[in-house]
């Protein structure tokens, strides 16, 4: 058993990850954009779903914010709107390239912390839900 965990642990190490997130601040245009990319057969649940349904809707929840206040909430783009063969029913959600967006106004004395919360999910399964911690020096 020892032998096929050596075998397969380089695999494991060698797989890319489904989703690959990148954030950044912009003094601007007085926003925050995060971006996540999808790999091909997954996606991500749009921050308005129905949470009894089953999936966990992606959020975005601030804790440090010197010198700005947020306006609004984190927009997204038109998700797709389709049936959801994991939960049977129709949900929406993202593929490959999302970009959602927070709108801010005052003046950056520091950088903006947080934590996004997302589930991804293909056509035959689910990953558990991911809370990403972020930081962002608004430039």
């Amino acid at each position: 058993m020892r032998f096929l965990f050596v075998l397969l642990f380089p695999l494991v190490l060698g797989a890319q990850a489904p989703a690959e997130w990148s954030w950044a601040g912009s003094s601007a245009s007085n926003e925050l954009k995060f971006k996540v990319n999808l790999q091909e057969g997954w996606h991500v649940y749009s921050q308005y779903i129905q949470n009894d349904i089953g999936p966990v809707p992606t959020s975005f929840a601030f804790e440090e914010l010197s010198g700005i206040q947020l306006l609004d909430s984190v927009t997204e783009p038109v998700p797709i709107k389709k049936y959801d063969e994991n939960f049977e029913a129709t949900l929406d959600f993202f593929e490959g390239e999302v970009v959602f967006t927070q709108k801010y106004s005052g003046v950056p004395k520091g950088p903006v912390s947080g934590t996004i919360t997302y589930m991804l999910c293909n056509d035959r399964m689910c990953l558990p839900p991911v809370d990403l911690h972020f930081l962002i020096s608004i430039q």
